[in-house]
């Protein structure tokens, strides 16, 4: 007589992953948290400052759960609100945006953006990110990327670039800047989105200002931003980009960080070396997903509350 272990095991096996999917899109997307970190990147005795990191959003207007908590994130009392792109997904989000933003942006704030603040995104086989990140042009995509750019449908990036200006926050691609936050000198550098070969980080290039903390802004962290900011001294650089891998698995972590970092770098603080120098950088694992695949599994979608404390 056969055994029908085998069938079984398979049945059971399938069973478990379609609870997994339904988890993943029925519970977890719209699982909103707020991460909670410490950065000692301020000189001693400095006041702590409170900076709200805020990426990929990749917002819908009928995005009810996800606008509702943004709006109230205000609550939070942030003194410095960084966003690291990837805002909206649709041609009509930019009011929705602005509006669920609410009270956040009469705080200070600073922005850049990422690909899908300019294009409006389109279907990939989620597989084919599962296997490995797409990748800049740079690291693979080829000489077709900027092709493929160019066919994508434009998003209103002039009307969200006005919206959070008007605001008061400052746009910081392959920009600088300097603001007083809660009574400390935050001087900035930022750069466009280097997973679409945006960047030209050599437009900011240079040493880290000696009388208030350097922060480096960018949409994607790939390392040669990474390597650069921190050998020219910039104390904290704040990225999002990888959804925190979106997927992960429990008791293991990502599958993969759609960047040239590795996984155990996929989210969160960690330090970073180069040319004889430390850094610490952010990863946001971001609030939302392209709209082609709505689904997060022991990865829920989050902000942080990032405080800037003294050095010990």
């Amino acid at each position: 007589m056969r055994s029908r272990a085998g069938p079984r095991a398979l049945g059971a096996l399938a069973a478990v992953g379609a609870a997994c999917f339904t988890y993943g899109v029925a519970v977890e997307r719209t699982a909103f948290r707020v991460r909670r970190v410490t950065a000692p990147v301020l000189p001693a005795g400095a006041r702590p400052v409170r900076v709200l990191h805020i990426s990929d959003i990749h917002l819908l207007p009928r995005q009810g759960r996800k606008r509702d908590f943004l709006r109230g994130l205000a609550g939070l009392e942030p003194d410095l609100v960084v966003t690291t792109g990837d805002n909206i997904s649709s041609v009509d989000a930019v009011p929705a945006l602005l509006e669920s933003l609410g009270r956040l942006r009469d705080v200070p704030g600073v922005f850049v953006f990422g690909s899908n603040d300019f294009e409006v995104p389109r279907f990939k086989l989620p597989l084919r990110y599962l296997l490995g990140h797409s990748g800049s042009t740079r690291d693979g995509d080829g000489a077709g990327g900027v092709q493929r750019r160019a066919e994508h449908r434009p998003l209103p990036t002039g009307d969200l670039r006005a919206g959070l200006e008007e605001s008061g926050w400052v746009y910081l691609d392959e920009r600088t800047a300097t603001l007083e936050v809660a009574g400390q000198t935050l001087h900035f550098r930022g750069t466009g989105d280097a997973h679409h070969d945006r960047d030209d980080y050599a437009a900011v290039a240079g040493p880290a200002a000696s009388d208030g903390l350097e922060i480096g802004v960018t949409h994607a962290p790939y390392t040669r931003l990474l390597d650069a900011m921190t050998a020219d001294g910039v104390g904290l650089i704040l990225a999002g980009h990888t959804h925190g891998g979106q997927v992960c698995v429990p008791g293991h972590g990502a599958l993969v960080t759609n960047c040239d970092l590795p996984s155990e770098k996929v989210a969160g603080l960690f330090p970073h070396e180069a040319s004889g120098r430390r850094s610490l950088v952010h990863v946001s694992a971001g609030l939302g997903m392209s709209p082609f695949a709505p689904y997060r599994f022991a990865c829920p979608p989050e902000v942080t509350l990032l405080t800037l404390a003294p050095r010990a």
